[in-house]
C-alpha cells in the first residue's frame, strides 16, 4: 500500500509511537487505549488517533490498540519490517559516538560499513567494523547498503552526498549542518545539534534567560 498526502509531521511521530509501544510490550502490556498511550508518551490523544487514521486506524472499540499488531503495522508503514544496512562516512569524534550508539537496533538498522580519508584510521576496527578508505564507497551497491550516515566536515558534505548517491544509497542522515543540494532520488535528513540547542532558551523563564 502507498500512502499519499500524509503530513511529514505525522510520519515523524511514528517512530516515537513505535519506541513507546516496544517498551510497553517489553513490560507485558497487550492492549492500550489512545488516551493511555498519549499519557505515556506525553502527547495529545486526538493527535495519535488522527495520525493513525491516515493509515487505517488500527484501533478496536472497547479494547483500544493491540500493541503487538500496532508495532507490526508501524514497522510496515516505515518500511522497518526488513533490515536496513547503513554506511557511516566520517569516523571522527562524532562518527565514533554514532558507531557506538546502540539505539539503532530497536528500529532494525545495522551500521555495516564505515569510511574515512585519514590513512591513520583506515584499517582500524571500531565496534566490530573495519574502517575503509572513502574511495571504496562505490562498493555499497553490491553490498546492498541503502542508507548513509554523514559525520564529515561541512566542506566535504556535498562530495559525500554525491558519492553515496552514485553508490545506490537512497537515504542519508547527515550530521553535517550544511543545506547542500542533492540528487532528487536521494532523501536527506539533516540534524544540526547546535541549532536545536539554540531553540531551548526560548522556552526558559524570562528571568533566568536575562541572568545569562
Amino acid at each position: 500500500m502507498r500512502y499519499h498526502k500524509i503530513p511529514d509531521e505525522a510520519v515523524q511521530r511514528l517512530p516515537i509511537y513505535l519506541r513507546g509501544l516496544l517498551f510497553l510490550l517489553e513490560q507485558g502490556c497487550k492492549n492500550i487505549s489512545s488516551r493511555n498511550l498519549a499519557d505515556f508518551l506525553g502527547v495529545n490523544h486526538w493527535q495519535i488517533r488522527k495520525d493513525f487514521s491516515y493509515f487505517g486506524g488500527f484501533g478496536t472499540p472497547g479494547t483500544g490498540y493491540d500493541i503487538e499488531r500496532l508495532i507490526k503495522e508501524i514497522r510496515k508503514i516505515l518500511k522497518l519490517n526488513v533490515v536496513h544496512k547503513a554506511a557511516l562516512v566520517g569516523v571522527g569524534n562524532l562518527g565514533l559516538a554514532v558507531l557506538a550508539y546502540p539505539g539503532f537496533r530497536i528500529y532494525g538498522f545495522e551500521i555495516a560499513a564505515a569510511f574515512d580519508n585519514d590513512p591513520k584510521k583506515i584499517g582500524q576496527k571500531v565496534a566490530n567494523i573495519t574502517i575503509e578508505n572513502v574511495s571504496k564507497i562505490q562498493t555499497l551497491r553490491k553490498r546492498k547498503i541503502d542508507l548513509g550516515i554523514i559525520t564529515v566536515p561541512c566542506e566535504a558534505a556535498q562530495e559525500t552526498f554525491d558519492a553515496l548517491a552514485k553508490a545506490g544509497v537512497m537515504g542519508v542522515l547527515s550530521f553535517s549542518p550544511c543545506h547542500k543540494t542533492s540528487r532528487k532520488k536521494l532523501k536527506v535528513i539533516i540534524i544540526d545539534i547546535a541549532m536545536d540547542l539554540a531553540r531551548l532558551p526560548y522556552y526558559m523563564p524570562a528571568s533566568r534567560a536575562a541572568k545569562a
